[in-house]
């Protein structure tokens, strides 16, 4: 069986399970790669991360440099220390930066959906990926509404 239809059956028998019905007029789908990828949001996110890997690249050339003027191997080698422990504690905030950011949108990408949801009287929004057919397409008017 495929990943789509086990998912597919797992929503089913959760949903029946819970003794909710739910008509095929209220299901809703979304393309949410499709909203994640036409985010502003997580555009300037991407963009931001990238300059930040460009600055931590720049810091590690300049390291480099600097260590390679370093002749006695003492001072060589506290250098390198001083510069590994700086280039970690970057590294860890910038890892730690993006991925509270990231949590955000996701958070603010759902919210939306949720939003969205509600206000058309959605009783179910599923992931398009785990849907093989039906359920009523909202990705644009979400991408619509994040932009």
């Amino acid at each position: 069986m495929s990943k789509k239809l086990l998912s597919l059956i797992a929503v089913v028998t959760i949903i029946s399970g819970m003794g909710l019905t739910v008509n095929a007029e209220g299901i809703a789908v979304v393309d949410v790669p499709a909203v994640v990828n036409a985010s502003k949001q997580v555009q300037d996110l991407k963009k931001d991360q990238q300059l930040k890997t460009q600055e931590i690249v720049k810091f590690i050339e300049k390291a480099r440099k600097d260590v390679a003027g370093i002749s006695d191997a003492n001072k060589k080698k506290a250098a390198e220390e001083k510069y590994n422990k700086e280039l970690i504690a970057k590294k860890e905030k910038m890892d730690k930066d993006y991925a509270q950011k990231l949590q955000a949108l996701d958070q603010s990408i759902s919210d939306q959906i949720t939003t969205k949801a509600k206000a058309d009287g959605y009783d179910v929004v599923l992931s398009k990926n785990v849907v093989l057919y039906g359920g009523k397409d909202i990705t644009a008017e979400i991408i619509k509404v994040i932009k």
